[in-house]
C-alpha cells in the first residue's frame, strides 16, 4: 500500500488543480504546514462517508445494551436528562 503523498502549503496552492484531479480519481493528499499534517483533499465519496458507521457495523452492536439501564428505562434516562437541567 503506497503512503498517502503529501504536500506544503505552497505547493499544494501550486498543484491544487493537480491535487483536485487526483481526489475526482480517488486519491487523497495531505497538507502540512511546517512539516505538521493541518488538512486533506479527499474524494468527495469519503467525506459522505466519514464517521458513519456501516450497517453490518451496527448489526453486530444489536442486544449489547440490554439491562444496561436497568428495570426502568425511562426512569432512568430521566434521571440523566435532569442533571443536564
Amino acid at each position: 500500500m503506497n503512503p498517502t503523498p503529501s504536500f506544503g502549503i505552497e505547493q499544494a496552492r501550486a498543484t491544487l488543480p493537480a491535487l483536485v484531479a487526483e481526489a475526482s480519481a480517488g486519491k487523497t493528499s495531505v497538507i502540512t504546514r511546517h512539516g505538521k499534517p493541518v488538512a486533506a483533499i479527499v474524494p468527495l465519496a469519503a467525506l459522505a462517508n466519514a464517521g458513519r458507521p456501516a450497517a453490518a457495523e451496527l448489526l453486530q452492536l444489536r442486544g449489547t445494551g440490554q439491562r444496561l439501564w436497568g428495570a426502568d428505562v425511562a426512569g432512568s434516562i430521566d434521571a440523566l436528562r435532569s442533571q443536564w437541567r
